[in-house]
């Protein structure tokens, strides 16, 4: 396993948990502890857990996997996502996206696109688009945050606001049929909502692992949402919910 999939593995642990043990980790791993106990000195270093003896426990920034160890997971998924929908733009459209590994690859699928214009608050993406000659690129400003490379708060939201787009793609932490489209952090998911106020079509994008699930802070209701698209990984339950409350879900 590579190493970024092995830190991103036991922050996920952590996550669930609360706390994790090397020897439990080295077993479910294939590693062996003395690797374990690098990979915890390094999450240490970066402030997302604490090592105790024999483990460590998890800071609580540990239960939002930094966006550099979210882009290993899931990732087969992600890409298919991406490509059916970008299959949803055409020339002279204006498209928003959020930030999120799964907007990132629809950012990535659409870069070689020509006429469009694009609107986002991620810094990521706005780094992959900005080389792209045939692509206008529209980055709103705003607080950033180093968990997500989202530009957040009243700045982006202001230049949100003022804008009109054809489809905005939304990444999200959560989808399910009571909490809606949820994320982490208030803040940002306060600035998607302007997006998404601001889009004639929203389509979520978000892999299976995503779909019955809530974060802590909504996004926007259901109703918001005009298409989801995600993995056949998806919890089938969950999506009968979803169809349920009026969301087309299309599988790839």
């Amino acid at each position: 396993m590579h190493r970024s999939a092995r830190l991103s593995a036991i922050l996920e642990q952590l996550a669930d948990g609360g706390s994790v043990a090397v020897a439990q980790l080295a077993d479910a791993l294939s590693v062996s502890p003395a690797t374990i106990r690098r990979d915890l000195a390094m999450l240490e270093e970066q402030r997302l857990l604490e090592r105790m003896h024999g483990g460590a426990v998890g800071r609580a920034v540990a239960y939002e996997l930094p966006l550099r160890y979210k882009s290993v997971r899931h990732g087969d998924e992600k890409r298919r996502i991406a490509l059916e929908a970008a299959s949803r733009v055409t020339e002279s459209m204006a498209v928003g996206l959020t930030g999120g590994t799964t907007a990132t690859e629809v950012a990535k699928a659409l870069a070689d696109r020509r006429d469009l214009t694009i609107v986002t608050n991620a810094l990521n993406i706005a780094s992959e688009l900005a080389i792209r000659p045939d692509v206008k690129l529209v980055v709103t400003g705003g607080v950033a945050r180093s968990q997500s490379y989202e530009l957040s708060g009243p700045i982006a939201e202001t230049t949100l606001a003022g804008l009109n787009l054809d489809v905005a793609f939304i990444g999200v932490d959560g989808i399910e049929a009571r909490a809606g489209c949820t994320t982490y952090q208030e803040i940002e998911a306060h600035t998607n909502g302007v997006m998404i106020e601001q889009a004639r079509r929203v389509v979520v994008v978000a892999d299976g692992s995503k779909i019955g699930r809530a974060a802590f802070a909504r996004i926007c209701p259901l109703s918001a949402v005009d298409e989801l698209i995600t993995d056949r990984e998806a919890d089938r339950d969950a999506v009968r919910k979803l169809t349920d409350n009026g969301v087309h879900v299309t599988f790839v």
